[in-house]
């Protein structure tokens, strides 16, 4: 019988550290509700004491989403692990994730205490946190490059002390799958009261072996991994959970373990996670990325059309991705495109479909055929549940290579009135940037990143769709956004509107809440 792995997702903490990788409230949650519907078995929702912000959102996905264990990290300090439980004392089932760094490096150089006040530490506030949560977790950290008799003293201690999860983390991707699961072999047979606890590994991808390590821990006896969607994280990101997933469901008669993810959600997953962050795939991304399912070459067509399996090894639907190309037009009805939507995993209040199927009525008159990619950039850019308090109405450009480039560009606004501004630019982009601007009083935002690209690869006429993704930044703080159209310079106005509103909602939000 297969053995079961549990799958504990840090994208709402460790993903989030990634640089530009910040997000709101509202995205958060989305990207809770997906890891819930996709089967994780632990979320850990974030850092709670890092910052106000970071309180709200663990202390909400504590709060609302059900089915399935929301955890919430702390360093090994007392005002952390309380923090932590306020958070999540609300939630379905709740964790406490304490760590401390064990390796001889981290210990004189950044806790400046001797190993054995390191494991007073550790023993003391792994205690302290169980009289607060039935469910602790500790990690080692940095304990690939940690002294092997050390470290089982340590993990004697704090399972002693009432962890029931010990996670064996490769804090900076130094470790090889050899050396890495014979770390986990020699736990196992090391520490007296390992068969108390679940050994946990947490692996970076530095050195490009995040997954590989993990699986090789796995395969020596850990029985939790934890890993981001997309592969998301600090420096060169986490293993990713598409990956490990997908491996253990095509090779299942090697590995000869499963896990309650639902593959047939990793591509929305992985989509909902890229619209919230604002970070894209790469192309070549094993499992998720666009070319993950694609052939050029003419031999390799060749095989695919004769048997798919020549040169695919796991299916496009095995992960979600639909195989065929969306043939609904400007005559299609509703119910076709309701239909479409619960294929495409997404559930829309009965107001929402309205919206969004006149959205997509508009779209079809620009287009001769709507994709399922469409379908998705259009639905998912909708599904962030922020206010609009600006919405773009109309705008005119004057550009060419002889002349400024001038936009016009007139929003409407929450109360229904309309405000025309004009701007010059570097460019169309530039122009209808800065008018939007001069609309919203917007010269403290700074545009921190733009980026644009084709919704469907395989569309390259005229009616292609733009997907723009921009970063916008305030006071040292920033916001995401996104836009889709077939006019660039609509979806880039878009986009920056997206940006803006979610400032605004959110910096609305926290007003509320310190005047009550």
């Amino acid at each position: 019988m297969a053995r079961q792995i549990k799958i504990f997702d840090t994208t709402l903490r460790d993903g989030e550290q990634s640089p530009g990788c910040s997000m709101n409230l509202q995205d958060k949650l989305t990207v809770a509700e997906s890891l819930a519907s996709l089967g994780v078995d632990i979320i850990e929702a974030g850092f709670a004491i890092a910052s106000p912000g970071d309180f709200k959102s663990v202390q909400a996905i504590a709060r609302n989403i059900r089915g399935v264990t929301v955890a919430s990290l702390s360093r090994a300090l007392e005002k952390d692990i309380d923090a932590s439980w306020e958070a999540i004392r609300d939630a379905e089932s709740p964790r406490i994730h304490t760590f401390l760094a064990t390796s001889p490096l981290h210990m004189e150089y950044k806790l400046k205490k001797t190993p054995d006040q390191v494991y007073e530490q550790a023993v003391a506030m792994v205690a302290y946190a169980r009289n607060l949560c039935g469910d602790v977790e500790f990690s080692l950290e940095d304990a690939s490059r940690s002294d092997l008799q050390f470290m089982y003293r340590v993990i004697e201690g704090v399972i002693a002390a009432g962890a029931s999860t010990v996670n064996i983390p490769d804090t900076v991707g130094y470790a090889v799958p050899e050396e890495f699961a014979a770390l986990i072999h020699s736990i196992r047979n090391n520490v007296p009261n390992i068969d108390k606890a679940v050994i946990s590994v947490h692996c970076h991808n530095d050195l490009g072996l995040g997954v590989a390590n993990s699986l090789a821990a796995a395969m020596a006896g850990a029985d939790q991994i934890e890993c981001t969607v997309n592969g998301l994280g600090e420096r060169a990101g986490n293993a990713a959970l598409e990956e490990i997933v997908m491996n253990l469901y095509t090779r299942k008669e090697y590995y000869n373990m499963t896990t309650r993810i639902d593959s047939t959600k990793l591509w929305q997953a992985s989509k909902r996670v890229s619209k919230a962050t604002g970070v894209r795939c790469q192309p070549n991304k094993a499992v998720v990325g666009e070319n993950a399912f694609a052939h050029e070459s003419g031999i390799h067509q060749h095989g695919v059309l004769a048997n798919r399996a020549t040169y695919e090894i796991m299916t496009p639907e095995s992960i979600g991705l639909p195989h065929n190309k969306m043939v609904l037009g400007k005559h299609s009805g509703s119910h076709a495109f309701e239909e479409r939507l619960s294929y495409l995993g997404y559930r829309v209040s009965e107001e929402r479909l309205k919206e969004l199927f006149d959205a997509f009525k508009n779209l079809a008159d620009k287009k001769k055929t709507v994709s399922d990619r469409d379908i998705d950039a259009m639905v998912g850019g909708s599904l962030r549940g922020i206010p609009e308090a600006f919405k773009l109405d109309r705008f005119v450009i004057n550009s060419g290579s002889s002349i400024t480039a001038t936009s016009v560009v007139r929003l409407e606004l929450r109360d229904g009135s309309k405000v025309e501004k004009v701007a010059i630019g570097d460019g169309p982009v530039d122009a209808s940037l800065n008018a939007v601007d001069k609309i919203i009083g917007g010269s403290e935002i700074k545009l921190e990143d733009y980026s644009l690209q084709i919704v469907d690869a395989t569309d390259t006429g005229a009616d292609a769709q733009g997907e723009t993704h921009v970063r916008i930044s305030r006071d040292g703080r920033t916001w995401n956004g996104g836009g889709v159209s077939t006019d660039i310079v609509e979806s880039s106005i878009m986009a920056y509107l997206s940006a803006i509103n979610a400032m605004l909602f959110e910096l609305e939000q926290e007003k509320t809440r310190s005047a009550s």
